[in-house]
C-alpha cells in the first residue's frame, strides 16, 4: 500500500547543522505563528487512525543533552525585553512561573500566545467567565532557554489572522482593553484574600474572649469590622459558590460580570465597542467604591481594634485551669 506523512514544522530540521547537534543545548527559533483560535482539542489521547490539528499557539524546539538535576527555564519576552511568561522544571510560584517539563533530546515547546492570568483565590467559582490573560497581539517577540545558569534566545514572529479585517491599532486597543480587565480582576481578588485573612485573625485574636464582660468593646468592634468587610466581599464575589453550578441559583458579583466581560472581548480581533467599554466603566466603578470601602475598614477600624487589644493585654497563650501535677 502507499501512505504519505503530513509534517507541520519542520524548522529544525532547516537549522540543524554539526555545531548545533554537538551542543549541549539548542534553543531553534520558531516558524511563524498566526494569531488565531483553534488547535489540537484531544485532549492528549493519541490515535492510530485519524490525523492530529496543528496547535494553536509559538511551537518553540530546543534540544538538551542532559537534563538529569538540571534546572531549565523557558521565558517569553516581548520585543523590548518584558517579561511575559516564564516556564521552569523548579518554577517558583511566588514568581509566577510556569511548570516545564523536557526530557533528553528534542524537545517541543508550545506558548498559547497568552499573556498571565488574572490572580484567582482557593475554592473560586465563576459562571461563563475565566482568569485567562490577553492573547498577544501581532509582531516580534522573544524567547530563552535557560540551562546551568547559561541562556540562548531567539526571537520569533506572530502574524495577524489573514481572515481578519482588523487593523493592528483595533488589534492593540482590544488587547490593551483585556489587560486592564485582569489588572482591575486581580486587584478584586486580592482584596477578597486580604478580607479573608482579615477576617481569620480577627477570630484567632478574639476566639479567648467571646463572652466575656470585660471584653465588650473589644467584641463589639470586632462584629462590627467582620460584618462590614462581609458586606464588601459579598458585593465582590458570588460566596455563596460551593461548585459550577451553584451560580444557576445564586446571582453572579462584580468579579464574575467583570470576568464575563473580557470573554465577550477576547474571542474576536475587533477594538471594544462603546457598549463594552460603557459596561466596563460601570462594573469597575462599583469594584472602586467596595475597594474604597475596605481601605477605610483597613485605615480606621483596624488600628483601633489592634489598639484596643494592647489595652486589654490579652494573653497569647491560654492553657486554661491550673492543673497540679502528682
Amino acid at each position: 500500500g502507499r501512505s504519505f506523512w503530513l509534517i507541520d514544522d519542520i524548522t529544525p530540521l532547516h537549522q540543524l547543522n554539526e555545531t548545533v547537534a554537538k551542543s549541549a543545548f539548542h534553543l531553534y527559533k520558531p516558524m511563524q505563528s498566526y494569531r488565531m483560535n483553534g488547535g489540537d482539542f484531544s485532549g492528549g489521547v493519541v490515535s492510530k487512525t485519524e490525523g492530529k490539528n496543528h496547535p494553536g499557539g509559538v511551537i518553540i524546539h530546543f534540544s538538551l543533552k542532559d537534563t538529569a538535576k538540571t534546572l531549565v527555564t523557558l521565558e517569553i519576552l516581548e520585543a523590548g525585553g518584558t517579561l511575559i511568561k516564564k516556564y521552569s522544571t523548579k518554577p517558583d510560584k511566588k514568581a509566577k512561573e510556569e511548570p516545564l517539563k523536557v526530557k533528553p533530546d528534542m524537545n517541543k515547546f508550545n506558548w498559547n500566545m497568552r499573556y498571565q492570568d488574572a490572580e484567582g483565590f482557593d475554592g473560586l467559582v465563576m459562571w461563563g467567565g475565566s482568569l485567562s490573560g490577553p492573547k498577544a497581539i501581532p509582531g516580534t517577540y522573544k524567547a530563552r532557554l535557560g540551562v546551568k545558569g547559561k541562556s540562548m534566545e531567539t526571537d520569533f514572529e506572530i502574524v495577524k489572522d489573514p481572515r481578519t479585517s482588523s487593523a493592528l491599532a483595533d488589534i492593540k486597543a482590544q488587547f490593551n482593553f483585556s489587560i486592564a480587565i485582569r489588572d482591575k480582576l486581580s486587584e478584586t481578588h486580592r482584596a477578597i484574600k486580604r478580607i479573608r485573612g482579615a477576617r481569620e485573625q480577627i477570630n484567632r485574636v478574639t476566639e479567648p474572649m467571646k463572652g466575656k464582660d470585660e471584653f465588650r468593646e473589644v467584641n463589639e468592634l470586632a462584629k462590627t469590622m467582620t460584618e462590614d468587610m462581609k458586606k464588601i466581599e459579598e458585593e465582590l464575589y458570588q460566596t455563596k459558590n460551593r461548585s459550577e453550578q451553584d451560580p444557576l441559583n445564586y446571582p453572579i458579583r462584580l468579579n464574575n460580570k467583570l470576568a464575563v466581560l473580557a470573554g465577550e472581548v477576547d474571542g474576536n480581533d475587533f477594538r471594544p465597542t462603546e457598549q463594552v467599554n460603557g459596561v466596563y466603566k460601570e462594573v469597575t466603578g462599583k469594584i472602586d467604591d467596595q475597594l474604597k470601602s475596605l481601605t477605610k475598614v483597613f485605615a480606621e477600624q483596624v488600628p483601633r481594634f489592634n489598639e484596643l487589644v494592647k489595652q486589654k493585654q490579652v494573653n497569647a497563650v491560654s492553657t486554661g485551669d491550673p492543673i497540679v501535677y502528682p
